[in-house]
């Protein structure tokens, strides 16, 4: 297990994270005091606890929208998915239709050559 210190509002707190993740873990520090420095920009010194709740909640705030995000493509995803079956199976039916009336077309004119070729044969 690794450790690593990151430093949230100008404290810093070491902490242990799966060997690997030592960037990972420091970049979400990153943005959680991100948000820390943006709250304290906005509302000033409110206290330690108070800019961490906020900041929390402003974290959770976004991964609520982003799931909320996509939650929706995956629905807009599943109904394309279920649109472009119909229309594979709509396509199918229209090329078995054409190959039938191509294949009736084809009959009438092997029927017609042969009336005519029998038309132009002199009488013996």
């Amino acid at each position: 297990m690794a450790h690593v210190s990151v430093t949230i509002n100008g404290r810093s707190f070491r902490m242990a994270c799966d060997d690997g993740q030592e960037d990972h873990l420091l970049r979400l520090a990153a943005e959680v005091n991100g948000k820390v420095d943006q709250l304290k920009g906005a509302f000033g010194e409110i206290g330690d606890t108070r800019l961490t709740v906020m900041a929390a909640i402003m974290v959770a705030d976004e991964l609520a929208d982003t799931r909320r995000r996509l939650k929706a493509a995956e629905t807009e995803l599943n109904a394309l998915r279920e649109a472009r079956a119909v229309s594979v199976e709509r396509a199918d039916e229209r090329e078995a239709l054409l190959a039938h009336t191509l294949d009736d077309a084809a009959a009438s004119i092997e029927r017609l050559t042969s009336h005519l070729t029998g038309l132009s044969k002199p009488a013996s």
